[in-house]
């Protein structure tokens, strides 16, 4: 087969989630993914079939996915049979900061000699500090897109020659120095990469590792699918590491960059062609212009695509919008992120539109046969009290009770947790925003993944919302908003009282630990936590929802057979634009 050039390892965010009993509370439970964030990035995939298709060889694995399945799976034992020529972890969000590091370390371990690789919004964000602190790391790729540079840096490792020049590189020196070039690669557009599920099939058939590829728990009994508008965003929401100034301050980016609707279009037919799962479309197609998103429908129709599609919009569409989508995609739904009910706090938090444009799109969607429309609020924002926040509830009895007869609006309620994003707009200037930054550096961060529960690893709170309420007001509301969906039969009467007694149990729990966390012996601590270990994580997977609630249908029979047979053995074409 060949020596491996790259490994991409994808960590859990806590190293020793199987041994260590931390309560990490509804951080995860509007995300397929459980609190280990054992989802690896989309990045993974363009990265993967860039280098390779570039004469590289490149294998994914899941480590994080591996520890959950199996309690008895040795990572250690793992990365001593492997010997590529360099590793690649990324750290994109900082729950992933302590497990990274960790797993770096072990590598480090196994293979002094083998350079380890960091990529990232968080790990650009914080490159300096890592390389010059942490010796388990050798290189970072900084900014947005590290396919072409990485692409460079591998060729560099493996021909032994100079790597001064590549753009984007963090490294260490001799005597320790670090060296940073400048972020100079930041394409303009998403043409030259592509998220290829036909190429990570054939991986997963060259490798015999399923769940080295898997996306997260039980992906293959539901299969969701996604797809990528863009890099970047228009938008300036408060404490979002990904909003428009924080990509121009960590990814020096000045604008989004766009994939050409065709081949997004072509990316979606691709996975219409050998799958009969959900496709999520991130980023709003309507970003860049109404005119990127009717060409992407206009793509779309007649296609005869009957997969479950989901949308994400950042603000409502249009009654017109909405025509035309559900003119093309038949099984279409919606996701929105109000944030809050309450438009002072939507605002403050960087949202642009009010309650009328929100309920004018759940109308329409509705009466356009949207299948689903999930609606997600947070708690933590700027401007919110703990009153506000319990308010929520009572919005979405009112929206129930005007647009809920159909029970394809479902709404959810978590917290901005576990950390505000470093490079956010709050991040950088807390004080001005209302907030109280409580840990800012990589150690503060990494150490703070070690706390107790979820409520010592928040690394904020606000002038109107202490810790206590910001946890304990996000489980009160969590309590009242499942109350709501059983009592508009959103879920069964079997799940409500499930939820229910989670919750309950939660801030039981919760209340627990906040007394073990006040003894002052550090031995006795350790041990009363233990005692807590096996009702700690039955709770930890789902809390405030039922993963099921996030799921949209899905189709009985999973996959085309013969198109996915003919994928596995058939020489790809990249779905890129001609002369990239």
């Amino acid at each position: 087969m060949g020596k491996i050039d790259l490994i991409l390892l994808h960590p859990p965010s806590l190293y020793d989630f199987r041994k260590e009993p931390v309560m990490y509370g509804p951080i995860s439970d509007v995300v397929p993914s459980t609190p280990i964030f054992e989802m690896y990035p989309i990045g993974f995939a363009s990265i993967s079939e860039y280098l390779e298709r570039n004469g590289l060889r490149v294998r994914i694995i899941n480590v994080a996915l591996k520890m959950l399945k199996s309690k008895g799976f040795d990572v250690a034992k793992m990365i001593k049979r492997l010997r590529p020529i360099a590793f690649g972890l990324d750290l994109h969000w900082m729950a992933h900061v302590q497990g990274c590091l960790a797993l770096a370390e072990e590598i480090k371990e196994a293979h002094p000699h083998i350079p380890v690789i960091l990529g990232g919004l968080s790990a650009t964000y914080y490159h300096e500090e890592i390389v010059r602190d942490y010796p388990q790391v050798d290189f970072i790729i900084r900014g947005d897109s590290t396919e072409v540079p990485l692409l460079e840096l591998i060729r560099c490792l493996k021909e032994k020659t100079k790597i001064s020049h590549i753009p984007n590189l963090t490294w260490r020196g001799e005597g320790g120095q670090v060296h940073s070039n400048p972020i100079t690669h930041v394409p303009e557009t998403l043409d030259h990469v592509a998220v290829d599920y036909r190429h990570i099939m054939q991986k997963v058939w060259k490798y015999r590792d399923p769940t080295g590829y898997e996306p997260f728990t039980n992906w293959f009994m539901y299969p969701i699918t996604a797809v990528f508008t863009c890099r970047g965003c228009r938008y300036h929401c408060k404490t979002c590491g990904g909003s428009a100034k924080a990509f121009h301050r960590v990814a020096n980016r000045q604008r989004p960059a766009y994939r050409d609707p065709l081949l997004l279009a072509q990316d979606i037919m691709d996975i219409r062609n050998h799958l009969k799962a959900p496709i999520m479309i991130i980023g709003d197609i309507f970003q860049p212009g109404d005119e990127y998103g009717f060409k992407l429908l206009s793509a779309l129709n007649g296609k005869g695509i009957q997969n479950h599609i989901a949308l994400e919009f950042f603000v409502p569409p249009s009654r017109e919008k909405l025509e035309r989508i559900s003119e093309v995609i038949p099984n279409f739904n919606l996701e929105i992120s109000p944030e809050s009910h309450d438009v002072v706090v939507r605002k403050a938090f960087g949202r642009p539109y009010d309650n009328v444009a929100l309920e004018e799109m759940l109308k329409n969607a509705i009466a356009l046969d949207c299948k689903r429309i999930d609606l997600f609020f947070m708690t933590g924002l700027p401007e919110q009290t703990l009153q506000s926040v319990l308010d929520t509830a009572d919005y979405c009895r009112y929206l129930l009770e005007r647009y809920g007869e159909s029970r394809r609006f479902i709404p959810f309620i978590s917290p901005l947790a576990p950390f505000l994003d470093p490079g956010s707009l709050v991040f950088e200037n807390p004080e001005r925003y209302g907030y109280k930054l409580l840990y800012r550096t990589v150690e503060e961060h990494r150490l703070a993944m070690l706390s107790p529960s979820w409520k010592y690893a928040l690394n904020y709170e606000t002038k109107w919302m202490t810790r206590d309420e910001i946890v304990y007001g996000t489980y009160e509301a969590a309590l009242r908003l499942n109350r709501l969906k059983g009592e508009f039969a959103l879920i069964d009467t079997k799940t409500t009282l499930a939820t229910e007694a989670r919750i309950k149990e939660a801030v039981r729990l919760m209340r627990r630990i906040d007394e073990i966390a006040s003894i002052e012996d550090r031995e006795r601590r350790k041990r009363e936590l233990a005692t807590l270990g096996l009702h700690i994580s039955r709770l930890n997977m789902s809390t405030v929802c039922e993963k099921s609630e996030l799921e949209w249908p899905l189709h009985w029979i999973r996959m085309n057979p013969l198109r996915v047979f003919k994928t596995l053995f058939m020489k790809l074409q990249p779905n890129i634009l001609k002369g990239e």
